[in-house]
């Protein structure tokens, strides 16, 4: 208590030597005796502003262009190419805003340095400044998101009929991925079933989800068009692959989608690069906890062929002993009744319904 007071009665002193020091001045300004002695630090000031925008640009552009390649991977998607077009154009309209207001800024700081006997020149209002900086970033900003929205329901749209579905769920702090097994269709899930042998929390009353299958990578065909259902089990996630420009976010509660065309597969994007330990990636660019640096996924681009022959090895749910095993506890458990469907379909997070047809012929007709 006896800091606490001493403390306090040294800020009052300090504030009290302000005010004396501030009431000097008024007195001064009021008799007209005041002078204020303005020394080199004003024009050391000036002169710094200068050197900063040099050595500040030069910076910038050298680091912008050593990094190039590591910011922007080579394209692997078709839809690639046209969000390439549109980030750069945003880039170069905001660039050329940037680096004019900022030369500007520093010219200006230097040019209007203080000196003897020059006025400030003082304007409240202009109307034609007004209009000019009113109208044109307007139309430049909405030319920007008139292409955005074109390109955004493009691929957040319907996606092909013959699209491979994958169904993507973000977890602290890995993700899961599934894909609908030979009659082409996801399954039923419900949170309620999740536990440690049933990750999905699949509804294996449902014949839909018998045959469905999990994956720790994610594979899919070079050339055929891809759809990306994707939903979180807890917190904000995102998924993205810089390689196919596919950034999406995971919402917990709201499932989102996301389809693209993969055009390189993994080995021809090693022979591309030169690194044979080249890997296409899934990763999560939203801090979701102390073990975000793990959410990533490793995705494998195959020839069509080389996908059906994956596609083929893979085993169903209902292969899988301590899932079925575990499901019979957790759905009596959670109150779902024998065989669980129908309690469980009516607490289901999301029933997918009928999926598009098989996304390769000689899958179809395994």
């Amino acid at each position: 208590m006896t800091a606490l007071t001493i403390l306090l009665v040294l800020v009052l002193v300090l504030v009290v030597f302000g005010l004396l020091f501030r009431l000097q001045i008024l007195t001064s300004i009021f008799s007209g005796s005041y002078v204020k002695e303005i020394g080199m630090s004003n024009r050391v000031n000036a002169v710094l502003m200068l050197v900063f925008m040099v050595v500040g640009g030069i910076a910038f552009f050298w680091s912008f262009s050593e990094n190039f390649n590591k910011m922007n991977p080579p394209i692997a998607s078709i839809h690639g190419h046209a969000m390439e077009r549109m980030f750069w154009t945003t880039m170069l309209v905001i660039g050329i805003a940037f680096v004019l207001t900022h030369v500007l800024l520093f010219v200006y700081a230097y040019k209007y340095q203080h000196r003897e006997g020059r006025r400030a020149y003082f304007f409240a209002h202009n109307n034609t400044i007004e209009v000019i900086w009113t109208i044109i970033p307007a139309i430049v900003m909405a030319s920007l998101i008139f292409a955005g929205w074109k390109a955004w329901t493009r691929i957040t749209g319907p996606a092909p009929k013959d699209s491979v579905v994958v169904e993507l769920m973000g977890k602290q702090f890995n993700w899961l991925v599934r894909y609908p097994g030979r009659d082409m269709k996801l399954g039923v899930i419900n949170y309620r079933l999740i536990d440690a042998s049933n990750d999905f929390g699949f509804d294996l009353s449902d014949k839909a989800a018998l045959d469905d299958f999990t994956s720790i990578e994610i594979h899919v065909p070079k050339g055929h068009p891809v759809l990306f259902k994707i939903r979180s089990r807890d917190v904000l996630h995102a998924v993205y692959m810089p390689n196919f420009r596919v950034q999406m976010y995971a919402v917990p509660g709201m499932p989102t989608r996301f389809w693209f065309t993969p055009t390189m597969t993994t080995d021809e994007m090693r022979a591309h690069l030169g690194n044979p330990k080249f890997n296409y990636e899934l990763a999560c660019n939203q801090i979701c906890g102390k073990s975000h640096y793990s959410m990533k996924a490793t995705v494998v681009v195959d020839e069509p062929e080389d996908y059906q022959a994956w596609y083929a090895k893979q085993s169903p749910n209902s292969a899988n002993a301590d899932m079925m095993a575990s499901y019979k506890k957790t759905s009596q458990a959670a109150g779902l009744g024998k065989g669980g469907s129908a309690g469980a379909r009516a607490a289901a997070i999301e029933e997918t319904g009928e999926m598009p047809a098989a996304p390769l012929s000689a899958q179809a007709s395994m």
